[in-house]
């Protein structure tokens, strides 16, 4: 990678964890418009899926950066009954409610336009998901964002985070790694697996620390 596109890739990141909603807004709809991420929108069968359907017990899902809708139509239809997604593109979530209609699953799957930092969403929910999202909150936001969404778990509610802890060649990824520490420094996790393929995908489930 030459220094230039190391440098992009650096002021996009900077950008996409630390600046303002509309400019973060305007990336991604200008990234999903081109269809940039076109090439991810097919992930059946990932890992994190079988957690999902384990910890929403056929409730409602919360699944803040939802993209444009493979969460929402890969996982089994019957492991929910309510599911809703947020993302910061009008462009991933047109997407993703188009996906719904085409699937049938047009009156289950719900889509709102938020910042994943100071989305409040209505009423409570089984499972708060942030599927590789956790990616654009500065690690010193990690806690505080996660205190933000904690009064929309419901009671047994939990939240689930999957994440790459490697590159593709398993070497360990610093941010990744020290965001799964503060995880499991600040709440109580219920389960945290690492599956042994390129990568390293991770999926840690938690919840807050009970009150003594």
């Amino acid at each position: 990678m030459s220094i230039v596109e190391r440098s992009v890739r650096f002021v996009r990141g900077a950008l996409l964890s630390y600046g303002p909603s509309p400019v973060k807004r305007l990336i991604w709809n200008r990234e999903y418009s081109r269809k940039k991420w076109a090439f991810a929108e097919n992930s059946i069968g990932d890992c994190v899926y079988e957690h999902l359907e384990k910890y929403a017990q056929h409730g409602s899902i919360l699944d803040m950066g939802c993209g444009s809708g493979n969460t929402a139509n890969e996982l089994l239809a019957t492991a929910y009954e309510r599911y809703l997604g947020v993302d910061i593109s009008q462009e991933a979530l047109d997407k993703a409610a188009q996906r719904s209609k085409e699937n049938g699953r047009q009156d289950k799957n719900h889509f709102d336009c938020g910042d994943l930092l100071t989305y409040a969403p209505q009423g409570q929910f089984d499972v708060i998901l942030f599927r590789e999202s956790m990616y654009h909150v500065p690690l010193g936001k990690i806690k505080s964002t996660l205190d933000h969404y904690t009064p929309y778990l419901k009671s047994n509610g939990v939240f689930i985070v999957r994440l790459f802890a490697a590159d593709f060649e398993n070497n360990d990824k610093q941010r990744p790694n020290a965001m799964l520490a503060i995880m499991e420094q600040e709440f109580e996790v219920i389960e945290r697996r690492q599956y042994p393929v390129p990568g390293k995908p991770t999926v840690i489930v938690f919840r807050p620390k009970r009150k003594n």
